[in-house]
């Protein structure tokens, strides 16, 4: 399964292009996203998540890709979250069926949301800040985490020269505090589109008012 981030004209008809370049090289689509309208130039941003049959070489998606006119591929790995694209209304769904986990669910799930490698919560409430969960292959934080607060609001950050930190792109949000904050990581990118930043906030949000209901 791989992932592919796209550059293609937003007018009717650019898509379904790009679906049959990919027909053409035997790649089966499981999932199609709409990340991001920029309208100021015409064009869209989009996610399509592809499985390819055996013998077939991934660098053929690319290049099927870059066969259509106007449509730039600005990124593209091996797609590993497992599930499909649409995982907002999922997390949603688990949070409301489980107010009291809210804040542990969305967490748990912002990696397949937004399509990234970890996820950790970092609670500054204290004397010190400390990891109060993470998902698997989040890297270490050593005495970098505190940098980041207090957060008012979601954001991109900057990636500290840090071993395992410095190679992912981060985006963060606040969560019940400003000195407890939700922090998730693609290791080599892509960066994270304002778009995603937008969803990321309003989830923060809506998972701190789904937990006051418990």
């Amino acid at each position: 399964m791989f992932l592919l981030r796209l550059i293609i004209p937003d007018r009717p008809g650019s898509l379904g292009t790009v679906a049959t370049a990919l027909g053409e090289v035997n790649a089966d689509i499981h999932a199609i996203e709409i990340v991001e309208h920029r309208r100021e130039n015409g064009s869209a941003v989009d996610d399509i998540v592809v499985d390819l049959p055996p013998g077939v070489l991934p660098d053929r998606l690319v290049s099927a890709c870059n066969g259509v006119p106007d449509v730039e591929v600005i990124w593209f790995s091996r797609y590993g979250a497992g599930g499909g694209l649409h995982m907002d209304l999922e997390a949603v769904e688990q949070m409301t069926s489980a107010p009291a986990d809210a804040i542990d669910i969305l967490v748990e799930q912002s990696p397949a949301v937004l399509h990234a490698d970890w996820a950790a919560l970092l609670d500054g409430t204290g004397s010190e800040v400390k990891v109060a969960l993470e998902t698997s292959a989040t890297p270490e934080f050593g005495d970098m985490a505190g940098q980041w607060l207090p957060m008012k609001k979601a954001t991109t950050l900057e990636a500290p020269d840090h071993k395992g930190l410095s190679e992912s792109v981060l985006v963060a949000a606040p969560l019940e505090s400003e000195r407890r904050i939700l922090v998730i990581g693609r290791r080599g990118g892509p960066e994270f589109l304002g778009s995603e930043v937008a969803r990321l906030s309003y989830l923060a949000s809506l998972a701190v008012t789904i937990r006051a209901t418990a």
